[in-house]
């Protein structure tokens, strides 16, 4: 099957659970049946933190929440991928339905609370990755019996040897106080746990809450900086809810899609203009067109992610994207992806 096939069939999925869809969709991929798609182009090329992505474009965490399908993702012409979020122990999340489809929004809300079969089944799944792909493992902390500053170290040092890079996830709303650990104390507390406990662990990103206010930006900027953080996520989900015609706006989680482009833009805008050129930014949040990666980079990414986009196409959005990706460039005037980065700073 190819990927425009593949991508065909899934409004037939829209007439089933969203959260039911999804795990169809992760079994169809598992089974190989949404084909391969490769756009070759060395202008697309990008080198950050030490690696080298074939495009910048990557699929963010929460699709492959527990690293099943690394290797059919890879084949469908991602720059990188990241799965989980894991925790240290299984969870079951939040109770359904707890995860929505804002159609007339090109939207979603979930609040699914970290579900996820845990770090030992993670690493299990982890050992059938591709090794010609960069792979991010995206860390967060269980609901009960948490305790940040013994967990986050613990999940890095399972980790370091598995993957490219890691995410220490301190921004999604579905986890009761978790945002909360975007605080300047117990963020250079955090970051300082993992430095004394992992040495030599691979790049770690930060993702931030795009509702976090100005200072609480430049606190997390400058506490990552401090940190020997490589880079930040820019953004996670948002519990804003701006103007949306769908009846199921009202539903309390995490907004993703069309309507964060915006904010989430701005807000790495920022960000890159606070980092000035010492963090690596990947910007996340609305992206659904060649241009919206463009707009990205200029912003001041180095990578960019998709998810929601990802959800409502399928496997043929990502061949389309990277195309219109060198059209965008060519038209904007940019050689490469690389050349785009931080142009509007």
């Amino acid at each position: 099957m190819t990927p425009e096939l593949a991508s065909a069939l899934i409004p037939l999925l829209r007439w089933t659970d969203p959260e039911r869809a999804h795990g169809l969709a992760l079994r169809a991929l598992r089974l190989g049946l949404a084909g391969r798609a490769a756009v070759i182009d060395a202008r697309l090329e990008v080198h950050a933190m030490g690696l080298r992505f074939a495009n910048p474009l990557g699929l963010a965490a929460g699709f492959d929440k527990n690293a099943v399908a690394l290797a059919p993702l890879a084949k469908l012409g991602f720059g990188f991928v990241e799965a989980g979020t894991v925790t240290p122990r299984p969870q079951a999340g939040n109770p359904r339905p707890r995860l929505f489809r804002l159609t007339e929004d090109r939207a979603v809300i979930n609040r699914m609370g970290f579900n996820n079969d845990g770090i030992d089944v993670y690493l299990n799944n982890l050992a059938n990755r591709p090794r010609d792909l960069p792979v991010g493992g995206n860390i967060g902390i269980n609901k009960e019996h948490a305790d940040p500053e013994r967990d986050y170290p613990a999940l890095v040092r399972a980790l370091s040897r598995q993957v490219d890079y890691i995410v220490v996830n301190i921004s999604s709303p579905n986890t009761p106080g978790l945002r909360d650990l975007q605080g300047e104390a117990r963020l250079r507390s955090i970051l300082a746990a993992i430095a004394a406990q992992c040495p030599g662990h691979p790049k770690l990103l930060v993702k931030i809450a795009p509702d976090l206010s100005i200072e609480g930006l430049e606190a997390v900027v400058q506490t990552a900086i401090d940190g020997g953080v490589a880079g930040l996520i820019v953004s996670n989900t948002t519990i804003a809810r701006p103007k949306l015609r769908s009846p199921l706006a009202v539903q309390a989680g995490g907004l993703s899609g069309a309507p964060l482009m915006g904010p989430s833009t701005a807000m790495l805008r920022r960000a890159a203009q606070l980092a000035a050129g010492r963090l690596v930014l990947v910007g996340v949040g609305g992206v659904a067109s060649g241009a919206d990666i463009v707009a990205k980079l200029r912003a001041g990414a180095s990578l960019v992610q998709i998810y929601t986009a990802f959800a409502y196409e399928g496997p043929a959005l990502i061949p389309r994207l990277l195309h219109e990706l060198r059209a965008e460039l060519d038209a904007q005037g940019f050689s490469s992806v690389e050349a785009a980065i931080g142009a509007d700073l």
